[in-house]
């Protein structure tokens, strides 16, 4: 069974930083791409990041030069560092294995970010 299990969201005034966490389990994390998708509160999901599994990382235009993507394979984990986090920011976090065709499933069950003063 596929479990992706992120961590490290929270409450963070603007221009703070935050680190994302997604363990992934019950399939072979480092032949795997993964993405980064946010949903802010009435909106839809946005991919906001990929990783492919040979590292080649793409971003949305709204997070370019803050946000980082990264995976390390040997724990089964995926990463995102948040830098200069604005209000807009404020969002559900989901790691996923999936893409925007099958409605980004799998995914795990998210992580809320916060970005207020």
């Amino acid at each position: 069974e596929v479990q992706l299990v992120e961590s490290g969201g929270g409450l963070v005034q603007p221009g703070g930083s935050l680190r994302l966490s997604c363990v992934a389990s019950g399939f072979t994390f480092s032949l795997s791409d993964m993405s980064w998708v946010r949903q802010a509160p009435g909106k839809g999901l946005e991919w906001v990041s990929r990783i492919t599994e040979n590292s080649r990382t793409d971003y949305t235009e709204s997070v370019k030069g803050r946000f980082t993507i990264s995976r390390d394979d040997a724990k089964n984990t995926g990463y995102l560092q948040m830098n200069s986090l604005q209000p807009e920011d404020t969002a559900v976090y989901y790691c996923t294995i999936g893409s925007h065709l099958n409605g980004w499933y799998p995914r795990g069950q998210g992580t809320q970010v916060t970005v207020s003063s």
